[in-house]
């Protein structure tokens, strides 16, 4: 195979996998119900089952999204963190992020 078929098959291949991710970050509401986020945040992130957890609707997604990634990497282990840092081990950056911007916009 030529270096340039390579090169178009490689680029093609990795258009492939970003667009998959694309496809997966518009679904936030439904991965945060996947990943069972409602269980402790409740629906839609406004209702959680106990007042040490935040409410997580409305935040910003930058903001969501630091939280989520510093619990997941462990550079965040204060108040509940640690029961949430298993709920986010198997989460993909890509999730985290489509749940980050899902709950930004919940009103």
């Amino acid at each position: 195979m030529s270096k340039i078929k390579k090169l178009i098959c490689g680029v093609g291949l990795s258009v492939a996998a970003l667009g998959a991710n694309v496809v997966l970050a518009e679904d936030g509401k439904a991965l945060y119900t996947a990943k069972m986020c409602q269980t402790c945040h409740g629906a839609e992130g406004k209702a959680p089952i106990m007042p040490m957890y935040p409410k997580v609707a409305g935040q910003s997604k930058e903001y969501l999204l630091a939280q989520m990634k510093d619990i997941k990497s462990g550079a965040r282990s204060n108040g509940m963190s640690a029961a949430m840092k298993a709920m986010v081990a198997n989460v993909s950056d890509a999730e985290l992020e489509a749940i980050a911007e899902y709950l930004s916009q919940v009103k």
